[in-house]
């Protein structure tokens, strides 16, 4: 039996099941648990399933999340989506849950499900939701599909990155095809932006440190985010708008994060590999895409001291 036929079962099998994702929501994280409870629930509608997580405003377009209690654990499936370690899942304990089922693109990090479907060559989350899709009886609709394309989309930066395959594309055509979904006005809500957040983006531009080596970082403190009238998920969120910087090999933001007193970490590479560099500073990722958390801007020295030496051996060709 093949692993999404597996996951299948054990969906129909349990009449509660929650759906989480990793801390600091991306659209593939909400899109992916947003459009898989959807399509439970119109598939199975006497089921109980529930979206959970801290709810990152500047997504809210992309649905709404569900409430739960303590009583969410009781004879419960869980299914975390987009989270490769489980001290990244937002919002419950996964060790209380009956059965766990984890789907990610991640590299594998640490394995703590029952059955997991890893695969780090999908696009995104929302591409190995499709599949699940398809390749089971769960159903897919024009609203499921809208919210998988914006994930995928998202995930990709409309197809630009590597792990963007023929595969990819052939699912995306597949899914518009069966649905009738159109890009027409798809993009507005997710690249629509105040005229703040340009701004802001050309304060970035202009004081961020650029090394010889080709990493440039900046460190953004609550005063000017407040200035600016962002939050501390801003400089995260725009962070591949950089990603064609001739001079720059790796780039890093952090901001400070005061309601959760820790430093968001963001981090991109046009060629040498971070994710492990991530990993040394208790964060992780992608090879072109990671992150971490620190508890203050001194503890992020480090980090970028090893960013720059990656930036120079990858030059010398080590």
């Amino acid at each position: 039996m093949n692993i999404y036929k597996r996951i299948y079962y054990k969906i129909r099998k349990y009449d509660k099941i929650v759906i989480a994702r990793h801390v600091g929501a991306d659209p593939d994280a909400l899109c992916s648990q947003i459009a898989l409870r959807d399509s439970i629930l119109n598939t199975f509608p006497n089921k109980k399933v529930y979206a959970v997580g801290s709810p990152a405003t500047k997504f809210k377009f992309l649905g709404n999340l569900d409430k739960i209690d303590e009583n969410i654990y009781e004879n419960s499936l869980l299914i975390v989506l987009d989270v490769p370690d489980k001290k990244r899942v937002d919002g419950i304990d996964p060790e209380k849950f009956e059965y766990k089922i984890k789907i990610d693109h991640h590299p594998v990090v640490d394995s703590y499900c029952d059955i997991e479907q890893i695969d780090d060559s999908a696009s995104s989350t929302c591409q190995l939701i499709l599949e699940l899709l398809f390749k089971t009886r769960l159903k897919l609709n024009i609203e499921i599909a809208k919210t998988l394309y914006l994930g995928i989309v998202s995930d990709t930066n409309r197809f630009l990155y590597y792990y963007t395959t023929s595969r990819t594309f052939e699912l995306v055509a597949k899914m518009m095809k069966k649905t009738g979904l159109t890009v027409d006005g798809i993009y507005d809500e997710l690249y629509m932006r105040p005229l703040k957040e340009f701004k802001f983006q050309g304060y970035i531009s202009n004081n961020m440190t650029v090394t010889e080596n080709g990493l440039a970082y900046i460190r953004i403190n609550d005063e000017t985010l407040k200035e600016f009238d962002v939050d501390a998920a801003t400089p995260g969120n725009m962070i591949n708008n950089f990603n064609y910087v001739d001079e720059v090999l790796v780039w890093v933001f952090m901001s400070e994060d005061k309601n959760n007193n820790y430093i968001r970490t963001s981090i991109r590479s046009r060629g040498p590999i971070i994710n492990e560099v991530a990993a040394h500073h208790n964060g992780g990722g992608h090879i072109y895409a990671s992150g971490c958390r620190f508890k203050d801007f001194t503890e992020t020295e480090g980090l970028i001291t090893e960013l720059d030496e990656l930036c120079m051996n990858y030059k010398k060709g080590e």
